[in-house]
């Protein structure tokens, strides 16, 4: 009873070599109403299915509604060149793209499932305590980051890293992150190693870190720096956004001043902020250190 769609003997473009309904038979329009419900990658997948979906993927609103609410803004912020009427699909995948900023100190790019915004700010885009003096810190050339290069302790007595920003978030709920690791990683032979020849001092005091919002949002934790040859992101606090027609300035911290003992050996990669549903993702990988909130 009824009409029914069948997908045997069908062609490449999806039209049937019977005269039975197909895939390739339903309007644009249906198809596009229809693949607006499914992830970008999903979208993707089904476009290869035939001339409809792959038509249909191409609509505008399918991708507006995929896209950040202040997209436009986002455009302006982190692409240097975009042509004139540049479809909503377009505009998705240039920004899903690593886009670097502000004298190539920070990085920004959209998840592709699900269109939230990641930021990550290298250790150069950071204030750090000494480090012009060689005999504390050094940057560091590695392929283990986005930005190709890491700050590294060897000693100091006095460890403090600032940083701030300023970047019109959409709204929603985000986590900030230090990406650190303990210990200097290298390549021998093909494989990696970690000299942990100057890792010490983490284990008497934890480090704190705080994060601040120019709307009066606070949070400060603590976390023991720990487990040497990995990289974590240490979880310094969440931040809301309400408002996407502004900007949100951000600071943030890390320290531990504590100058009755040394520090050292510690690798500062960047810092990130990512839609704060990722960090679940972050521990099911095993790359997350939670603090406690002081």
């Amino acid at each position: 009873m009824g009409a029914s769609f069948s997908l045997s003997f069908t062609d490449q473009d999806g039209f049937s070599s019977s005269s039975s309904p197909s895939l390739g038979d339903l309007p644009e329009s249906c198809v596009a109403s229809i693949i607006g419900y499914l992830d970008p990658p999903q979208i993707c997948k089904l476009a290869k299915l035939n001339r409809a979906f792959r038509a249909a993927s191409w609509a505008d609103f399918v991708w507006e509604s995929k896209l950040p609410p202040n997209y436009e803004t986002l455009v302006g912020e982190v692409l240097s060149f975009v042509p004139e009427k540049l479809g909503k699909r377009d505009i998705y995948t240039r920004l899903c793209r690593v886009n670097t900023f502000d004298g190539g100190t920070k990085k920004i790019w959209l998840d592709k499932s699900t269109g939230g915004v990641c930021m990550s700010i290298s250790s150069k885009g950071l204030h750090i305590t000494g480090i012009d003096d060689r005999r504390y810190w050094n940057h560091i050339p590695t392929e283990e980051s986005r930005f190709g290069s890491i700050a590294y302790l060897q000693q100091i007595w006095w460890f403090e890293v600032d940083g701030e920003v300023e970047f019109p978030f959409p709204p929603g709920t985000y986590s900030v992150f230090f990406r650190l690791q303990l210990g200097r990683a290298a390549r021998r032979f093909g494989r990696r190693i970690c000299n942990s020849e100057h890792v010490h001092g983490w284990d008497i005091k934890p480090v704190r870190f705080q994060l601040w919002t120019s709307d009066g949002q606070y949070a400060t934790s603590q976390c023991t720096v720990s487990d040497p040859g990995e990289w974590f992101h240490y979880h310094v606090g969440d931040f809301n956004v309400e408002n996407s027609n502004s900007s949100t300035r951000i600071k943030i911290s890390m320290t531990q001043i504590d100058c009755t003992h040394t520090k050292g050996g510690l690798c500062l990669d960047s810092v990130v902020i990512y839609p704060s549903k990722f960090r679940e993702r972050l521990k099911q990988r095993g790359y997350l250190k939670c603090a406690k909130p002081m």
